[in-house]
């Protein structure tokens, strides 16, 4: 759970297993927090273009800002559909969050 109503836990997990847990204020773009925290969350473009930062989402999808026209596009192309499969380049906490746990996308 958050530690007040301004933040939430952002649990972030790589492929292998390598676990970051962050106190993130609501409201904060999960790319932001990836590259403040040393994050297992690969990145390429940023910008919702390439998909190399899609992540599954574990827990808290709910509690995450609806995916934008572009996202959904990028997904589409992966035939892939939110809320459990996001682009951390475009996902943001909602005003509700509280935990919010996410793996790299790993193909399969």
């Amino acid at each position: 759970m958050g530690l007040d109503s301004k933040t939430a836990k952002v649990i972030t997990e790589s492929t292998t297993g390598r676990v970051v847990e962050i106190d993130a204020p609501i409201g904060a773009a999960l790319i932001d927090l990836c590259d403040q925290h040393d994050a297992p969350i690969p990145f390429s473009c940023r910008s919702a273009s390439c998909g190399t930062c899609r992540i599954h989402v574990l827990e808290g999808a709910a509690d995450l800002l609806p995916a934008a026209e572009d996202e959904l596009d990028l997904l589409d192309v992966f035939n892939l559909k939110p809320p459990f499969v996001r682009l951390t380049c475009q996902a943001k906490l909602g005003p509700g969050a509280t935990r919010i746990w996410v793996k790299a996308f790993h193909d399969e």
